[in-house]
């Protein structure tokens, strides 16, 4: 394929480009039915193996047993910060939250719209430039669970040691690092994550519930809210975004073709070397922004010596043929987002230009 650039936005994000010649081909004609995946009806057993397959392969992926549910929901993921503690929330409970940056503190809001909730643990101390350890965090034993941010795109902070919640459920929201590199995905009462950035295009909602989870689930909810509306119809309910999860299930087949998650981790850890190198050698004009302990794989914060410089780098290298370096608007500064589909060939080119950039400036 030619004239492809280096799409290093934030999400939506880059795609693999062996699966998007596989929706190319199939794009009219899917699996010789004579019609495209996108007028493909959600009740035909052509969508049918397409749903199954993709619930197969994020198990398979992931470990995760049969005692989860696999659900595939629209709405994006900021949809289940109110969903969560609407299901899981009840009268008399509260849930703890840590508060590790912009998205968790959005979940943080919508959850207090609906419970009582308790903060158990924060960075907002230190502009939400680390992750609390373990000792920093007050988890109470009675929380109807505890939910964390994964990773986070704006701060560029992750977890990379998930807290000891001493038996309180944990949700989590992966949306910026599902599938990325491997851990143990049993340690989760609940993972979501929406598939835009390390999964597929935007549309739909990885949502994985354990099923004992279901036990405290409320009762007499609106049904498009109810968890248990999408588990009883296997996410059929209504029409799910059919072209969104074909195209995820395609992503999740390429994963699982390289190797699965322990070959993507290793690419993934070796992208983020690169540009922290970068950093680390050069630190008086590329500017790490977090705590070294908690940087970020999926998404590089760095500032240069100035806004100028900043504006200049992100312009020249539009013209170099790397797009989506400007940092996110509350911040400012520079931001390498890497994830999955992001080549090292890729990741390997951009610090070459940014150290060129460097020296020319």
């Amino acid at each position: 394929m030619t004239n492809r650039i280096y799409n290093f936005n934030p999400g939506p994000s880059t795609l693999p480009v062996e699966v998007l010649e596989i929706i190319q081909k199939e794009l009219l004609n899917y699996k010789n039915t004579g019609i495209s995946i996108l007028e493909t009806s959600h009740r035909s057993p052509e969508y049918e193996e397409v749903n199954n397959s993709a619930i197969a392969l994020i198990k398979d992926l992931m470990g995760i047993g049969e005692d989860y549910h696999v659900l595939f929901v629209g709405g994006g993921a900021s949809t289940q910060f109110s969903h969560i503690p609407i299901n899981f929330l009840s009268h008399g409970k509260s849930a703890a939250y840590i508060d590790t940056g912009t998205w968790s503190t959005k979940a943080i809001l919508e959850a207090e719209k609906i419970g009582e909730i308790t903060i158990a643990g924060s960075s907002k101390d230190l502009n939400y430039t680390y992750i609390p350890n373990q000792e920093e965090l007050n988890v109470s034993p009675d929380s109807a669970y505890l939910h964390v941010t994964s990773n986070n795109t704006i701060k560029g902070t992750q977890w990379h040691s998930f807290p000891d919640t001493n038996g309180v459920p944990m949700i989590c929201d992966m949306s910026s690092d599902i599938c990325s590199r491997e851990i143990d995905y049993s340690q989760f009462a609940m993972i979501y994550a929406g598939a835009q950035k390390n999964l597929g295009p935007s549309g739909v909602t990885i949502v994985i519930i354990r099923k004992e989870l279901m036990n405290q689930c409320n009762e007499n909810l609106p049904t498009m809210f109810d968890y248990q509306t999408h588990i009883k119809k296997s996410s059929l309910y209504n029409t799910p975004p059919v072209f969104s999860i074909y195209s995820m299930k395609l992503v999740l087949e390429w994963i699982k073709k390289i190797g699965g998650l322990q070959a993507i981790g290793k690419i993934n850890q070796s992208k983020k070397d690169i540009i922290y190198n970068l950093i680390d050698t050069f630190p008086d004009f590329f500017r790490g922004t977090v705590r070294n302990d908690s940087r970020s794989w999926m998404n590089v914060t760095l500032r240069l010596p100035s806004e100028e410089l900043e504006q200049k780098l992100v312009a020249n290298a539009k013209e170099a043929g790397f797009i989506g370096l400007k940092g996110h608007r509350s911040v400012g500064g520079i931001r390498v987002s890497m994830y999955n589909a992001m080549s090292l060939e890729g990741v390997q080119k951009v610090a070459e230009f940014m150290e060129n950039f460097k020296n020319n400036n």
